[in-house]
């Protein structure tokens, strides 16, 4: 939740620091991509480091990384300098998914893993949909720079009440011992139409995540007290798709994962140019809900079915594998939008850009198999 809470406020804060520091939608862009190209590079290398150093290591590590460079986010004097500092934060911040996502592995039986990995990835949505209601006031009252001080604060406070409470840290000497190797021949084929599927869709959600607040502020007029109310609505969809994917994918598509996958994405890029072609607002918001609903429904069937079929040892380094998929799509999507925009002066264009990465991600669940 306090992951998907920074990036939250950094796309609600956008249009205000495109005001101080004078920049127009393309460098606007960069800056909200500019975390994600660190967040993707560091996604195989998390994952390798968590196999090697432990996932409760690793995520401690993470926390307390990504809430200091959330404090120095607030402290950016220039365009230059957030750039600098989001890239760093994505550095932070990359080892986390496979850190968390070990550490489900390990703690749940292959019968209910499934399960539990919808259920810790239905909290991203939980922190994306809280975070306007409780950072809105501060930017409002304060500045956008406040904000980011005071969440990384509360990071370092849930650092410190996780390395209490949960369980206590392995034996380095066992985990460094089963130290893991990335053979790439023998990685399992379906990993690769996983990272094809999880970037096209992934460029979607935070190509939407990173410009939906500026549109709604610059086009549609709406207030930054609306908008706290607003944004959630698809975050809070998304997060009811990805807390069920897990228990619709063992109960109603059990040896058949791979159609959940390919009919959400299927959806995915249906009401995808629902949008492309809405002009209303309420229409907007309704196909952006909608969206948000199946596109989770599909990214978190990737992750569940990839808790099913890959092997502990290298689980790990698997994942940071998949999810580099998914983040490389987190760093393209906001750029994207951002240039489409500049270029074009058209957020209808740019809608249009998006759904062309629905038909790729359609196109790449053709080569999802069972076995």
């Amino acid at each position: 939740m306090l992951l998907f809470a920074d990036r939250t406020v950094m796309n609600i804060s956008l249009a205000y620091i495109g005001k101080d520091f004078h920049v127009g939608a393309a460098a606007l862009g960069a800056t909200a991509s500019a975390f994600f190209l660190g967040y993707t590079l560091m996604q195989i290398p998390g994952g390798y480091l968590t196999d090697l150093l432990g996932s409760k290591r690793m995520v401690i590590i993470a926390l307390i990384a990504w809430s200091a460079m959330t404090m120095v986010t607030g402290l950016a004097w220039s365009l230059a300098s957030l750039i600098v500092i989001r890239f760093l934060f994505g550095i932070a911040e990359g080892p986390y998914p496979s850190a968390a996502l070990k550490r489900i592995s390990e703690n749940y039986g292959k019968k209910v893993k499934s399960q539990a990995t919808s259920a810790l990835i239905s909290s991203n949505y939980a922190g994306a949909a809280i975070a306007p209601l409780i950072i809105v006031p501060i930017i409002a009252n304060s500045s956008w720079q406040q904000a980011f001080i005071w969440l990384g604060l509360g990071g370092i406070v849930i650092t410190l009440v996780y390395y209490l409470l949960e369980r206590p840290l392995k034996s380095i000497r066992k985990e460094v011992a089963a130290r893991p190797q990335i053979k790439w021949q023998n990685i399992d084929r379906r990993v690769w139409a996983f990272v094809i599927i999880g970037l096209a869709l992934n460029v979607i959600t935070k190509g939407l995540e990173a410009w939906m607040p500026v549109y709604f502020l610059r086009e549609q007029g709406i207030n930054l007290k609306n908008l706290a109310w607003l944004v959630p609505l698809p975050v809070i969809s998304g997060g009811i798709a990805a807390f069920s994917a897990g228990f619709i994918m063992v109960h109603l598509f059990k040896h058949r994962e791979r159609w959940l996958i390919t009919i959400a994405s299927l959806l995915t890029l249906v009401f995808m140019f629902g949008l492309f072609k809405s002009s209303s607002l309420v229409w907007i918001v309704i196909f952006e809900v909608l969206i948000y609903f199946v596109k989770s429904l599909a990214f978190t069937g990737i992750f569940s079915f990839t808790a099913q079929i890959l092997s502990e040892k290298s689980y790990g380094s698997s994942i940071g594998i998949v999810n580099f998929g998914g983040q490389l799509g987190g760093f393209i999507g906001p750029l994207l939008i951002g240039e489409i925009v500049q270029f074009t002066s058209s957020y209808s264009a740019a809608f249009l850009g998006l759904v062309f990465s629905a038909v790729l991600a359609v196109l790449a669940c053709l080569f999802i198999r069972r076995v």
